[in-house]
């Protein structure tokens, strides 16, 4: 009996690890590519606060879910060479955005910029005094010196770009990314462990039987 039973141990183990490696992997890796994405910074507009060639993840979000401040992945078409761009989010729908050359106000309150390469507040610009259309946004690069936004594009519904646009958010904490990440690794690796010791507690069987059938049924004279 004890021979019959080789490897059962191993199979069993097998038989548990395969479908949870299989759960973890496939709910790791498969929410990450739902709700996530990889970006390469692939310009100097949003210096200092991403450098070019920096990668970034990006969280996928819906229109509703933008606020102001936000760094957005967006794909504007006819603009860009229909590439999408990082900008950040100055004004949304019904928003009053002016800027007299040196700061920026939205419904009258001024906004804090810290994230503005240093020395460059709004240059290679004018003044501008727009209201956002609904359902749109006011965008700027980081470096105003260095950024080819909503400023120049004032006579397109006031420079706006459609909300619907927005690909997603730069996400600021790579926890909820890192954890997805990791299951799925651990999945993979929980995988690959019950395939082998599932392949192991197959081969511990057949060894076992074999050993049975070498043994003759009757005493040998």
């Amino acid at each position: 009996m004890q021979r019959r039973g080789a490897g059962s141990g191993l199979r069993v183990a097998s038989w548990v690890l395969v479908p949870l490696g299989l759960a973890l992997m496939l709910g790791g890796i498969g929410c990450f590519l739902t709700n996530y994405q990889g970006v390469t910074v692939m310009s100097e507009a949003m210096e200092p606060t991403y450098r070019h060639d920096e990668r970034l993840v990006i969280e996928r979000i819906d229109a509703g879910e933008i606020r102001r401040g936000d760094v957005v992945l967006v794909h504007v078409p006819d603009r860009y060479q229909d590439r999408p761009v990082l900008q950040r989010v100055i004004g949304m729908g019904g928003d009053h955005v002016v800027c007299d050359g040196s700061r920026i106000t939205v419904n009258g309150k001024p906004v804090d910029e810290p994230y503005v390469m240093r020395g460059e507040v709004n240059p290679a610009a004018r003044p501008y005094d727009v209201q956002v259309p609904d359902g749109r946004l006011f965008l700027l690069g980081d470096h105003r010196g260095n950024s080819y936004d909503s400023r120049f594009f004032l006579d397109e519904q006031s420079g706006s770009v459609a909300a619907s646009g927005v690909l997603g958010r730069v996400q600021k904490s790579f926890t909820m990314p890192a954890v997805l990440v990791a299951l799925g690794v651990l999945g993979i690796v929980l995988t690959l462990v019950g395939i082998g010791l599932g392949i192991g507690g197959y081969a511990a069987g057949r060894r076992a039987r074999r050993q049975v059938a070498a043994v003759p049924p009757w005493p040998v004279a």
